[in-house]
């Protein structure tokens, strides 16, 4: 019994959505690597449910026409993609994945923070190049990060999951967030909490691990750098505008701070000259959670999502839960 069209906007590893042909829905797939915005509007319509793709932006266009559009899942974390509040006002729910992500951006960040510390990237490029590099005891020296103060912003899955790694490193941890975690959280981490002033203050690396809102646009800003402690190394695998990029150059190129290593930037996939000449900063093309097995154990948690949506249940990762109608929305899949 076909229950309903499911329409997939990005060309995701088909195994992970197998479950959901396996339960009777129809998946509209993209014919290349993914589906323009009037290839969506056009599409949509007729669809009961969307697996959209982080970074990828969903239309609000298209949730307007998609009359029997019920839930949108999410494939990631981030929602940034989404109108969270136009999607609420048209009833539909949105889910995401934030657990499949957690460990492989926390390896990002951790790889992105040795790096960086390390001069990986930068000793690589001028061996390659077979630029005048020295070789010798003294020479091409980085810094260590055992005894290093770690500042995470965000303590959340992946702020956990980066704090976890960087004590295995003999790392001190520090953190700010939204709400204080709890006594067992700090204990097990061996964190401690502290205001946002002081982690900028007192950090040596400050790995950041916040979704993109309008409180964290440009959260770290001229000010933000101004009040860096010197040498301080900065790590991004959140979002690339939590970052003012701008200030991030200006500060870079003064000396302000020592580092920068960017798996996200402002204006995706565009990169400011200005970054990619500087040797002290690491780049990567948001590539945190970019595993085959990832991209895999993502796809099927957003199925899931849509499954435990048309079966009924309350999804577990829901976005918005106030649109849970249990009356109207559930085992809505003709």
């Amino acid at each position: 019994m076909m229950k309903g069209k499911i329409l997939v906007t990005y060309r995701i590893p088909e195994e992970s959505l197998t479950i959901l042909e396996n339960e009777g829905y129809t998946l509209i797939w993209p014919e290349g690597v993914s589906m323009s915005e009037a290839e969506i509007v056009e599409k949509i319509p007729e669809c009961i449910a969307v697996v959209s793709v982080f970074a990828t932006p969903l239309p609000d266009k298209a949730m307007e026409i998609a009359d029997h559009l019920r839930i949108i899942s999410n494939y990631g974390a981030g929602v940034d993609n989404i109108n969270i509040p136009f999607a609420t006002d048209k009833g539909i729910v949105v889910t995401n994945t934030p657990d499949e992500v957690t460990e492989p951006t926390a390896e990002m960040a951790v790889a992105l923070m040795l790096a960086l510390a390390r001069r990986i990237p930068e000793m690589d490029r001028r061996l390659r190049s077979h630029c005048d590099i020295r070789w010798g005891i003294m020479e091409n020296l980085g810094t260590t990060l055992r005894g290093k103060t770690l500042g995470i912003i965000g303590l959340g899955r992946i702020g956990k999951a980066t704090a976890r790694r960087a004590l295995a490193l003999g790392m001190k941890i520090v953190y700010h967030n939204r709400h204080r975690a709890g006594k067992k959280t700090e204990k097990q981490l061996d964190a401690k909490y502290i205001t946002l002033e002081a982690l900028l203050e007192n950090s040596e690396v400050i790995s950041l691990h916040i979704p993109l809102t309008p409180e964290t646009h440009h959260l770290i800003d001229k000010n933000a750098f101004g009040r860096m402690k010197p040498g301080v190394l900065i790590v991004n695998t959140a979002r690339g505008a939590v970052i003012d990029e701008k200030a991030l150059i200006d500060a870079l190129r003064s000396g302000q701070i020592a580092g920068a290593a960017l798996d996200v930037f402002e204006n995706e996939p565009e990169i400011p000259e200005a970054l990619l000449k500087m040797d002290q900063v690491v780049v990567a093309p948001h590539v945190g959670t970019a595993t085959w097995e990832t991209r895999v154990d993502i796809g099927r948690r957003a199925a899931l999502n849509i499954i435990e949506y048309f079966g009924g249940k309350d999804p577990v990762y829901c976005v918005n839960p106030d649109v849970l109608d249990h009356k109207s929305n559930h085992g809505f899949a003709e």
